[in-house]
């Protein structure tokens, strides 16, 4: 089960209190003060990992402690510190402090991990406070409590590119055309309801990550429809490829898809939920032009996109395969430069 969002309470170990104690061994009258120091309390780590993809594990969890330190012993013998508790996530977790609003972190890579809360300091144990006037001190100190907060964490998945778009465009059908994910694809309204990653190897690029984000409708970014649940993930992907269909209305009906209309509401989604996203490179694709009204409607699509709003524009089927390997070129060397070529016939040699 895919799940994007978590609230967990975590609270660090206390530290082990000091011990109060004195040597005792044949031989050796008045020994002295031999209290051990209490072990520090374990910290509570948060860590990224390619190895897991949900936040599922922190749904129902809702209290997650460290272990507290071991007491000092006889014998000036320190406790033990308790364990760490590390709590495993996704690459692309954000971890925010519930209370304060504070980011602790912004997980990008594997391996990284952040302390979000500190155990506490051992006691110090009756041996510390031996002094010339104090020989036999009978005085130790307890172990500090370890820190306690409440984390949001939120998913944002990390790919190089996002197919964005309305419901049933066939975002999830290039998914699986371009790459070797299997999305489940069914034929009803929000086919798609948890973002799909696919990653792309072609010819002597890299490979690069593709993402379907699902569930955009008009107002989806004030939670319409499955909103800003997934319209977070947007916000990593370094090229936007709006998926556009044409489909006709039939009479008594409003269920016709106007390709530029759509553009124009899902660019309007994008930019009332983080303006940022208007500036990221943007790539625009027609869809389903295997079907004879799509392919009817092309040059006008083709001539608004790419020549009134200069946008790079490509009609493909993903259902057929018709310009599927032109679109990987068009991907790859967008995600290796940054650039898609000035020259969009490029494309057809």
């Amino acid at each position: 089960m895919f799940v994007d969002e978590a609230t967990v309470e975590v609270v660090a170990g206390r530290g082990g209190d000091g011990m109060v104690a004195f040597r005792r061994e044949k031989y050796v009258p008045r020994g002295g003060p031999a209290g051990g120091d209490g072990g520090d309390g374990g910290d509570v780590v948060v860590e990224a990992t390619h190895n897991a993809n949900t936040l599922h594990d922190y749904k129902h969890q809702k209290l997650v402690k460290a272990e507290n330190g071991r007491p000092g012993g006889p014998n000036r013998k320190t406790g033990r510190n308790g364990e760490d508790r590390v709590l495993v996530v996704p690459v692309g977790t954000v971890v925010t402090d519930a209370d304060s609003g504070e980011m602790l972190a912004d997980l990008t890579e594997s391996g990284q991990r952040v302390i979000v809360a500190h155990g506490g300091a051992g006691g110090q144990g009756n041996a510390r406070f031996k002094s010339p006037t104090n020989r036999a001190p009978r005085k130790a100190t307890p172990g500090k409590a370890g820190e306690e907060r409440t984390l949001e964490l939120e998913l944002k998945l990390i790919a190089d590119v996002g197919l964005v778009g309305f419901p049933s465009v066939g975002k999830s059908t290039i998914i699986s055309a371009i790459s070797s994910a299997k999305p489940k694809i069914g034929a009803y309204h929000f086919t798609t309801i948890t973002p799909n990653l696919g990653v792309v190897d072609w010819k002597n690029f890299r490979s690069f990550v593709v993402a379907d984000i699902p569930g955009l409708i008009e107002g989806a970014h004030r939670g319409e429809g499955l909103g800003t649940r997934f319209l977070r993930h947007v916000e990593r992907t370094e090229l936007i490829v709006h998926v556009l269909e044409v489909t006709p209305k039939l009479e008594g009906q409003n269920d016709g898809r106007d390709p530029i209309a759509d553009y124009e509401a899902i660019c309007r989604e994008l930019e009332q939920f983080n303006p940022d996203l208007v500036e990221n490179p943007q790539l625009v694709v027609l869809n389903k032009i295997d079907l004879p009204y799509a392919r009817d409607a092309l040059a006008e699509v083709q001539r608004h996109f790419e020549d009134e709003l200069g946008l790079p524009f490509l009609a493909i089927s993903a259902a057929t395969g018709e310009n599927i390997d032109q679109f990987k070129d068009m991907l790859a060397e967008a995600v290796s430069t940054g650039d898609f070529g000035a020259d969009l016939e490029h494309w057809e040699d």
